[in-house]
């Protein structure tokens, strides 16, 4: 038999076993209740035999407590062991005073019993009565015995050591019932025993037809597993038989591969060239597209001229000055993209035009440009901290106002997909009553975004920090949050055609900041808000002229 074979027969044989435990663990309960229910009940008679009766007035526990308060007075006085005993004082008058009347409630418990035997069947017979206590720490017990000096035999009778307090016990020899109805008692032990034994053997004859059942069915197994093998074993001839076959036309055909990779290099090449014409389609189509967009952002120039005209005019109704201020904005917003469309297609971040710049005054122009729109439009407060000295670094001004533009709006984003957070907290939140979360949704409609531009100079570098309270980002997002077509989908944070999601903002903030031998730190955490820092190198002064 392999290794395998015999666990699987373990396997099989494990739930026989089990059941056959459990069996055996649920009849020992009942059997040992039968066998010893009738022995302890008598025993439990019996000792409330011993604590109740009293014959006198007191109990026999009663009479062993005050034996033992007495003999510990006693030995407290000087008397130590037999010495005490001999020496007659009161404490030794009153002990065998108590002695006597102990011996005197032992006779009177066995006495009736054993006189009134026919007339009291209830109780038991009493063939002797030992009472043990502990007077003395380490020294012998003391023994009060009553005997009926009767005959008897072992098998007649019962011994119970009962204790009835700390340094007090009884033994008793004892019949409770008579020699037939403990036979009757025997017997009906014996049937129990042999139900029992029924009971076992038809469990065991369970447990040994399982085995057999488990046995064959380990056998048609093994069978069925050789037929499987066997079948496995032509299907891999045929597979061998077929990839000869294969090999052989794969060698036929070696030339005709040969020919068909040539053409496919030739190919290549072409599709080489073809998509070389490509990429000059698409700049022609950039430099198209630029023209354009230069063309209908000079066809604005006039249109919000004559708008400015009638909005500084007279006698304008307010509806009307309302509709020809959003006609303006509007214009206002194609005019934006526009503009965005020119520097998409003219600006190259790889061809940089380095000038000396001050990096306080490029951001102090970013926050007059965008000041008014992120707080009427977007419900944010951008505010600048400018370092007191100024930041000379070597940069090109428009590429440079592009990246940090893509900062701000990554920020504007973050803050709209805050509020919406907020609103959908509150709709969700079904712990709220319909007046309280109207006031949580007005709350998170009246939530308003704070977007930071901050510099300062560290060393020999000009730091630049743009924070926001946004929507934060998880670590992974922030590890890859630069990479090139990377976005979270971020549907929620469209704004007037500002549609994120295509994974092109950091990325080109990273390759215009490379031209400019910056670094780029991010910092974030889900619902904290997000930090994103970069570090020019400062530009060295200018040498004065040399006097001609």
């Amino acid at each position: 038999m392999s290794r395998k074979q015999f666990w699987r027969y373990v396997r099989g044989l494990t739930a026989p076993v089990l059941l056959w435990s459990l069996f055996a663990a649920v009849l020992v309960m009942p059997l040992q209740s039968w066998l010893r229910g009738d022995e302890q009940y008598d025993e439990a008679t019996i000792r409330e035999w011993i604590d109740e009766t009293r014959p006198f007035r007191l109990s026999l526990p009663e009479l062993a407590r005050d034996y033992l308060k007495e003999s510990d007075k006693a030995h407290a006085n000087g008397a130590q062991g037999s010495a005490a005993e001999e020496i007659l004082t009161p404490q030794n008058y009153k002990l065998g005073i108590q002695e006597e009347g102990i011996q005197e409630h032992l006779k009177s418990m066995g006495i009736p019993p054993q006189m009134y035997q026919g007339q009291l069947p209830s109780f038991p017979v009493i063939y002797r009565l030992t009472l043990l206590l502990d007077v003395a720490p380490n020294g012998p017990q003391k023994e009060i015995v009553w005997d009926s000096n009767q005959t008897r035999l072992p098998e007649q009778y019962r011994e119970l050591d009962y204790s009835i307090g700390p340094r007090a016990h009884v033994k008793v020899q004892y019949q409770l019932h008579a020699y037939n109805q403990r036979q009757q008692i025997e017997q009906a032990s014996a049937r129990r025993v042999r139900w029992v034994g029924v009971l076992a053997i038809a469990g065991t004859v369970v447990a040994v037809l399982w085995v057999f059942l488990v046995q064959h069915r380990e056998q048609d197994r093994e069978r069925h597993r050789i037929m499987v093998q066997q079948q496995i074993e032509r299907a891999e001839h045929l597979r061998l038989e077929e990839e000869l076959r294969r090999r052989n036309a794969e060698s036929r055909h070696e030339e005709t591969e040969r020919k068909l990779l040539e053409q496919r290099l030739a190919t290549q090449a072409a599709e080489g060239k073809a998509l070389e014409l490509k990429s000059q389609l698409y700049a022609s189509i950039g430099i198209m597209a630029g023209s354009y967009a230069h063309n209908i952002k000079n066809l604005l120039v006039r249109p919000n001229d004559l708008l400015r005209r009638c909005l500084e005019g007279d006698g304008l109704a307010p509806r009307q000055e309302n509709m020809l201020q959003e006609v303006r904005q509007t214009l206002g917003t194609v005019t934006e993209r526009l503009q965005q469309i020119l520097r998409t297609v003219r600006r190259d971040p790889s061809r940089t035009e380095l000038t000396r710049l001050d990096l306080n005054e490029v951001v102090r122009d970013l926050q007059h440009t965008w000041e008014d729109l992120a707080r009427e439009k977007w419900k944010l407060t951008l505010t600048s901290e400018l370092g007191p000295e100024a930041l000379p670094i070597q940069g090109d001004l428009s590429h440079l106002e592009q990246a940090i533009e893509n900062l701000l709006f990554n920020a504007r984003d973050a803050t709209f997909e805050r509020r919406n957070q907020l609103r959908d907290q509150a709709r969700s939140n079904e712990s709220l009553t319909a007046e309280a979360r109207r006031q949580a949704l007005i709350d998170a409609a009246a939530w308003k975004g704070a977007v930071t531009l901050r510099t300062r100079r560290q060393g020999d570098s000009a730091v630049l920090e743009v924070t926001d309270n946004g929507i934060g980002m998880t670590e992974e997002i922030r590890r890859r949050c630069t990479e090139t077509h990377f976005s979270t989908k971020r549907d929620n944070a469209i704004y007037e055609g500002n549609s994120t999601g295509m994974g092109l903002g950091l990325s080109f903030v990273v390759v215009i900041l490379e031209h400019h031998q910056a670094t780029f730190e991010i910092s974030s955490e889900p619902l904290g808000g997000a930090l994103f820092r970069v570090g020019f190198p400062l530009a060295k002064a200018i040498a004065p002229e040399k006097a001609t």
